[in-house]
């Protein structure tokens, strides 16, 4: 009876908080619509998703955590917030490579939360054309991972491209085995995934399904779209695609790489402002000279900036010709990147700037 009493006062205690907590979410909600208000007053071009505001805020939520939830746990409930407040300011539609149940199309929901419209397309160029057109809003592609490298499609597409980077977002990747309900995986004569994800699970394969051929498939969602509809093999894809498409989990997390991640970038048509951690992604050509690449290097190591990537690239504009993908610490508006830039733009064939933008907070 004394445990009943006190399981009792605790939940009328919860109810209380419930409360408060519903009626501070819509104040804030409200807040936003202000927001929204004021924006739009100020003329047709205004500007609502601001990404280094966001990035800000969440790292914020982090600093100040003190538990029991953790700091990542929490910022994610404040990224659900903030999404189902900018929705009320402007309804955002994102483009990203699909189908449904592709591991950017997580991406997209984990940057943007679950309050945006999600749309997919069949090429990472097809994603790039709709945010062109104005069709979508922004736009999320994958860029690299930590154990099969880049995705090269995504940065040729910025050899042409009018659009910039705008934001990051990196996702621990798991691989599943799916199969239809009932199906005996073990007797697979094929599997169909993403040429990607096939070599990310190489070792596993190699194990426990040897004989069955791998068939590369454009993303691994239509490969578990192809499963489900034939009803026999196997298909490696997330536990969303598995949701989706009514297949059964054979084996989770089948990734050789404990650590398997995959980063992705937001692409959209502004330049975000500076945060407190930002990146910036330039795209260079050497003069066909001995030295350039030293000499496209030199300015940063003079300005003590540091480079976090450096990918090559053919140019597709002559033989042996090569663009260099560099990330760099810190934002244009720095006044080291703004002067190492103006060095850069003397010394090297082509300097493009692809975008500022926060470092991931989650």
């Amino acid at each position: 009876m004394m445990e009943k009493q006190q399981l009792d006062a605790i939940r009328q205690q919860i109810d209380a908080v419930d409360e408060e907590i519903q009626a501070r979410i819509n104040k804030r909600a409200a807040l936003a619509q202000e927001v929204a208000r004021i924006k739009l007053a100020s003329g047709d071009d205004a500007l609502f998703y601001r990404p280094e505001r966001e990035a800000d805020v969440l790292r914020t939520v982090k600093e100040r955590n003190q538990g029991p939830l953790d700091g990542e746990e929490m910022a994610r409930l404040f990224r659900e917030i903030m999404s189902a407040c900018l929705a009320l300011e402007k309804p955002m539609s994102i483009a990203f490579l699909g189908p449904d149940g592709t591991f950017t199309q997580a991406a997209a929901l984990k940057h943007f939360g679950h309050s945006v419209t999600t749309t997919p397309f069949n090429s990472i160029g097809d994603v790039f054309r709709e945010i062109e057109s104005g069709s979508c809003d922004y736009g999320v592609v994958p860029v690299e991972n930590s154990t099969e490298g880049v995705i090269s499609h995504t940065l040729d597409m910025f050899l042409n491209s009018p659009l910039v980077i705008c934001g990051e977002v990196v996702l621990r990747i798991h691989h599943n085995l799916l199969c239809s309900p009932g199906y005996d995986w073990k007797q697979a004569e094929t599997i169909y995934s993403h040429q990607q994800s096939l070599g990310q699970c190489r070792h596993w394969l190699d194990q426990n399904l040897p004989h069955a051929e791998q068939i590369p498939y454009p993303s691994n969602a239509e490969a578990a779209r192809h499963v489900a509809e034939s009803g026999k093999d196997v298909a490696i894809a997330s536990s969303e695609a598995a949701t989706i498409y009514q297949l059964d989990i054979a084996t989770p997390n089948i990734e050789d790489e404990p650590g398997n991640t995959t980063r992705f970038l937001v692409i959209g048509k502004q330049q975000a402002a500076p945060s407190s951690q930002n990146k910036t992604s330039l795209l260079l050509s050497t003069k066909n000279e001995a030295g350039g690449l030293h000499r496209l290097l030199a300015p940063l190591a003079e300005q003590g900036i540091s480079m976090s990537r450096i990918e090559s690239r053919p140019s597709r504009r002559g033989v042996w010709d090569y663009v260099f993908f560099v990330d760099i610490c810190g934002h244009i508006d720095d006044p080291q990147v703004a002067e190492a830039l103006k060095i850069l733009e003397t010394e090297a064939g082509m300097c493009k700037v692809l975008g500022s933008y926060p470092v991931a907070v989650l």
